[in-house]
């Protein structure tokens, strides 16, 4: 389901879409002066086992692909085919590596080109397109298209910090971008579950303490999957507190973080339970 707290911003109104383009930008920006320089190219990165040249590789073939999808949404072309979510980390590998090989100037220039375009394609949404206009996504299915600008500020913001990680500097993600991106990691955790058949249902409470979203929300695990509203978390058996950076890092599990108020064992029970794409 899709997550927001009423009288908040969320990326999917179109009153959104200049900031978030901004943040885009600006994100992108940091991206390419961080790749830019020959020692940063195969550097680690607290992506798994990428390195820098493979963020950027990951880019080409990810935007390459919502390329496809525009033009499909528009009736020019088929989809890309769908692949389950739960294979999607193993296929953006592997798109990622198949552009290793490149070398670094010509595989930055083309990152450049694809994300000028795919930019001035969100500009050129109207209002209606952009919440509006069902795109097919590989993994996902039909989305409204402003998930992908979302989307792309996933991709430079949290792969810029997986970035500067590996190079082991100190460093944090923008409040700004992080708070952008807080309601689309409650649609990544309903997306994601990963739940036995037969788990006992529990609920339990997420807390954002600080931002454009701060609020509680109560999170509704069962057989059927993760469900996630605003509501009141009092009488839960536990909440788990996050500022809106710790938040988005934990549910794209580049860290673990959250403070426990209550039973914690459920709390970590509640926090392994979904796959990563």
């Amino acid at each position: 389901m899709i997550h927001t707290h009423a009288g908040r911003a969320n990326f999917l109104d179109p009153a959104s879409k200049d900031r978030l383009l901004t943040l885009v930008q600006r994100e992108a920006e940091g991206m390419f002066a961080l790749v830019g320089t020959d020692e940063a190219w195969m550097a680690p990165t607290a992506a798994g086992h990428w390195q820098a040249r493979d963020v950027v590789g990951h880019l080409v073939d990810t935007t390459e692909t919502y390329f496809v999808s525009f033009n499909a949404a528009r009736g020019n072309g088929a989809p890309p085919p769908l692949v389950p979510l739960t294979d999607m980390a193993v296929h953006v590998d592997a798109g990622a590596q198949a552009l290793r090989r490149i070398p670094q100037a010509e595989l930055i220039a083309r990152c450049r080109k694809d994300f000028d375009q795919m930019m001035a394609t969100f500009v050129s949404l109207t209002d209606a397109e952009w919440s509006g206009l069902m795109v097919p996504h590989k993994y996902m299915g039909p989305l409204p298209a402003s998930f992908y600008a979302i989307f792309q500020l996933v991709d430079y913001a949290v792969h810029s910090w997986d970035i500067r990680q590996g190079a082991g500097k100190a460093h944090a993600l923008a409040g700004d971008s992080a708070d952008m991106l807080v309601p689309l990691c409650f649609i990544l955790w309903s997306a994601t579950p990963k739940i036995a058949p037969g788990t006992e249902p529990f609920q339990i409470g997420i807390r954002i303490t600080t931002g454009a979203h701060a609020g509680d929300s109560v999170a509704s695990v069962s057989p059927d999957g993760v469900t996630i509203a605003a509501g009141d978390v009092s009488a839960l058996p536990a909440v788990i507190e996050f500022d809106p950076a710790s938040f988005v890092l934990t549910a794209y599990g580049r860290i673990n973080a959250g403070t426990v108020r209550g039973d914690a064992e459920l709390a970590h029970r509640f926090l392994t339970g979904f796959f990563r794409i």
